[in-house]
């Protein structure tokens, strides 16, 4: 077994009854895509503890599919890298495309260039194989905590951060009170990061999503983008606040903010 806790000793997890993360319109399921068998079943007891249900599916495609039939369906997925077939990667690569669901990645490897490469295709979290249910569960819900409040509390087109307020549909951005001259992609980058807030994105993600075309852009114009951006929106752009760099991997909007 790849996990450290027995399926009986799942039970003592918690002692609160049912916690209900959903809340009016928002999902309550969760999505495991792994092909163990005894791991997908002690994994659906345990989020049925916390108020949530869990779809199974043991392949990468059978996820997919059911992600792709109702992507406003799920709060979580939860991906094995190691699948037959198309691998998490591939699959995680492919809800990007569509959703924006936070994907807790587990693997059975300690390598680095797993959690990196995962990163670079939009996961939120990983979790090295073996662990414990009680990590798992911790993850789980700090993952779906942060989504339920983030599309719960704020207005689609009002984002509400420290000291910055940005109007998504009238295009305007306060930092401290003050109205911010944004350009037009200068706004379509801080929207799209902020509106992903703590998610890391690569230079090649970013100029996907923003600029809407396939990858043109050097390295260097995008961090220069990015600097002016930073210029016109943090307190102290050497030390930026918002726009946070992730060495080695790409940038994301600040979880703190």
């Amino acid at each position: 077994m790849d996990y450290l806790i027995t399926e009986e000793a799942t039970f003592g997890i918690t002692n609160k009854k049912n916690k209900r993360y959903r809340r009016e319109n928002m999902p309550n399921r969760v999505l495991i895509i792994d092909d163990d068998i005894e791991l997908c079943a002690l994994i659906k007891k345990c989020v049925a503890q916390e108020g949530l249900e869990a779809d199974i599916a043991y392949t990468g495609k059978v996820g997919l599919s059911k992600i792709k039939e109702q992507n406003d369906l799920y709060c979580l997925v939860i991906l094995d890298i190691m699948l037959p077939g198309m691998n998490g990667f591939r699959v995680l690569s492919e809800i990007r495309k569509i959703s924006t669901v936070p994907v807790l990645m587990l693997t059975a490897k300690g390598d680095e260039i797993d959690k990196v490469t995962g990163l670079h295709l939009g996961a939120d979290d990983y979790l090295t194989k073996p662990f414990s249910i009680n990590e798992l569960m911790a993850r789980v819900e700090s993952l779906i905590r942060r989504y339920t409040t983030f599309n719960q509390t704020v207005p689609l087109n009002i984002l509400n951060f420290k000291d910055m307020v940005i109007d998504k549909e009238n295009r305007t951005v306060c930092v401290n009170g003050e109205s911010i001259n944004l350009t037009v992609k200068e706004f379509d980058l801080l929207t799209f990061l902020a509106s992903n807030k703590g998610r890391v994105f690569t230079k090649k993600q970013i100029y996907n999503h923003v600029w809407e075309d396939e990858y043109a852009f050097d390295d260097n114009n995008i961090m220069s983008f990015i600097s002016k951006l930073r210029k016109k929106i943090e307190p102290d752009s050497e030390q930026p606040f918002y726009i946070l760099t992730v060495h080695g991997v790409g940038y994301r909007f600040n979880k703190e903010a």
